[in-house]
């Protein structure tokens, strides 16, 4: 399985991989139209919790990366359902729309998905 992410603002063309949105809330400014999506699986994405401590700065990135590994592993046995819909030939981009490309939850995502 092979697996990329990018930022939905940066990336909106249609591609030959599955855009997935991995976002629990729809990104601003993006018609549905124009994010070519193939998947919207909010399920995959941090909880309201987890994303609000986070994102206001309540805990640390060590501590989110922690605690999202863990609601990713209560997770798994639905990540493999939507896994199944998936053509596993085709590369999987994995769409975010944080402003940190370097701290955020796509990459703890795409790691998670590689090891399953």
């Amino acid at each position: 399985m092979n697996i990329e992410i990018a930022r939905i603002y940066e990336n909106k063309e249609a591609s030959a991989a599955i855009r997935i949105l991995v976002d629990r809330l729809w990104p601003r400014g993006i018609s549905k139209e124009n994010a070519n999506l193939d998947f919207w699986f909010k399920e995959w994405a941090p909880s309201n919790d987890l994303r609000k401590e986070f994102h206001q700065e309540q805990i640390t990135w060590a501590e989110f990366r922690k605690k999202y590994q863990r609601e990713l592993s209560n997770k798994k046995e639905k990540i493999l359902e939507d896994l199944e819909e998936l053509d596993k030939r085709k590369t999987f981009l994995l769409l975010y729309g944080a402003k940190n490309e370097d701290r955020n939850h796509a990459i703890l995502l795409k790691d998670f998905l590689e090891n399953l």
